[in-house]
């Protein structure tokens, strides 16, 4: 076991059956002029947690631990989009509308990538998922059992979205969670801080939370 120095209490986790998930580091989110630049948010503050998540991707790969990519898209007709996604809001652009980098939030499209810093390599799982969580209408349960997985440790964006819903869905399913608070974040540092005490709290509800310094620590 490897015992990581986190909140509530230490986070020990059996490296054979622990994956990291990194959640919708997708263009769309991440980069000017996608969709969520599209909703008036500033996608500077998700960028700047890049070198944390790659590094993060590097000490699991080093160690030959399973790495999990999602990205939230569509399909090209939008028959797994629910109208009241699509009509939610008032963006100037909305889930399917042409926009700089493709139709917003449809798969295969150049926005709905991942980035260029975190692309996923020969081997890793990636997750096409239409929801919020990543467990919701994909194949990840049945991937995660097939390889013995029973600890997840996550990454991402946005925190009180993606990030907390699949972790709350993996809880539900009873993964032993941590949240590496340096490689998440929020359009709104607000609702990420509110996030990471939720999740810790009362006894680690929904998980524990830990910086990756104490993770690498832990593993060196």
């Amino acid at each position: 076991m490897i015992t990581v120095d986190a909140k509530p209490f230490p986070y020990a986790f059996p490296p054979d059956k622990t994956a990291l998930i990194v959640i919708d580091m997708q263009r769309d989110f991440v980069e000017p002029g996608g969709f969520g630049e599209s909703l008036g948010n500033d996608v500077s503050l998700l960028r700047a947690i890049i070198p944390t998540v790659a590094a993060l991707i590097g000490l699991f790969r080093t160690n030959g631990w399973p790495v999990i990519h999602t990205r939230e898209g569509h399909a090209a007709d939008l028959s797994d989009c629910p109208p009241s996604k699509i009509c939610r809001g008032a963006p100037s652009m909305r889930i399917g509308d042409a926009g700089p980098m493709g139709r917003i939030m449809v798969r295969g499209e150049p926005g709905n990538a991942i980035i260029p810093e975190l692309q996923p390599v020969d081997g890793e799982i990636v997750i096409d998922k239409p929801g919020k969580g990543a467990f919701y209408a994909t194949p990840l349960g049945e991937d995660l059992a097939r390889i013995g997985i029973t600890h997840l440790i996550f990454a991402g964006v946005t925190t009180e979205v993606c990030v907390q819903t699949t972790m709350r869905e993996a809880n539900d399913r009873g993964f032993d969670c941590l949240l590496i608070e340096d490689a998440t974040e929020s359009y709104f540092p607000e609702y990420k801080a509110a996030t990471v005490s939720m999740i810790a709290a009362q006894g680690a509800i929904v998980g524990c939370v830990a910086p990756f310094a104490a993770l690498e620590a832990a593993s060196a």
